[in-house]
């Protein structure tokens, strides 16, 4: 079921979407040559910890899961597209990196995602994450109401089709309230005019993923949830927590 909030209650959630936001610009801050993956989790950590916050991601077990997550963020490194587990790999120049985080504050969750390249990144990978926000903006765009999810759904697809690059199926963006996945799904494609219909009220993250090498083929890692592109090219996952409101989207994660 489709949670409609209050505008109380979206002033709450922007609350929660701003500590998200400090985290993700601080774990970028601090993604250099030579800084581990797991390193960066214990900035975000510390981010978290000093707003009070809780993680959402930390714990976290779906039923496909093999073990719990064991991190506040998802460090996805070069062709991991999504739920990349933090570990001592250190970062190399020329690194495409997307980090995912969420918090929990006052009762609501948020959720957001960056990707960027560490050092000397190449032209492919600068117009790869550059595709990514384009498609994040082109949903977020048609997040009004009286829209579907389909026609978020649509705007996303076409922007990373058009570009030559492959959606992950199965993927995508969700829900968000007083947990971080919520009805309902926001697929990064589809047809336009079809799904839920957008109301004054309903918070959903917009998540769209792209992998380079254009098919849609992709693979879950020994680990169980790191989810990689099975051509082995790179990847790129950019997302925001978007309110529908009679005035337009907004966004709850931005700074």
């Amino acid at each position: 079921m489709v949670e409609i909030k209050t505008d109380e209650s979206l002033a709450a959630m922007r609350v929660t979407g701003r500590i998200v936001a400090r985290a993700l610009t601080a774990v970028r801050e601090a993604a250099s040559v030579g800084v581990t993956l797991r390193e960066l989790d214990a900035v975000a950590r510390a981010v978290l910890a000093e707003a009070g916050a809780g993680s959402p991601f930390l714990d976290y077990h779906p039923a496909w899961a093999p073990v719990p997550f064991p991190a506040v963020i998802c460090a996805s490194v070069n062709d991991t597209i999504v739920h990349g587990i933090p570990d001592d790999y250190a970062l190399r120049d020329g690194d495409l990196v997307s980090i995912d985080c969420g918090a929990t504050a006052g009762g609501w969750a948020g959720d957001s995602a960056v990707s960027f390249t560490v050092g000397r990144g190449s032209p492919a990978d600068a117009r790869l994450v550059g595709t990514a926000f384009e498609a994040l903006d082109a949903g977020i765009a048609a997040a009004l109401v009286g829209n579907r999810v389909g026609d978020i759904a649509h705007a996303i697809g076409r922007v990373c089709r058009a570009a030559g690059y492959g959606i992950p199926d199965g993927f995508g963006g969700h829900g968000v309230g007083r947990a971080m996945h919520e009805d309902p799904g926001v697929p990064n494609e589809g047809r336009p005019g079809r799904g839920v219909p957008l109301r004054h009220g309903m918070v959903i993250a917009i998540e769209p993923m792209l992998i380079a090498g254009g098919t849609d083929d992709h693979y879950t890692a020994s680990d169980g949830w790191s989810i990689r592109t099975s051509d082995g090219s790179r990847a790129a996952h950019a997302e925001h927590t978007v309110a529908i409101t009679h005035e337009g989207p907004r966004i709850l994660t931005a700074l």
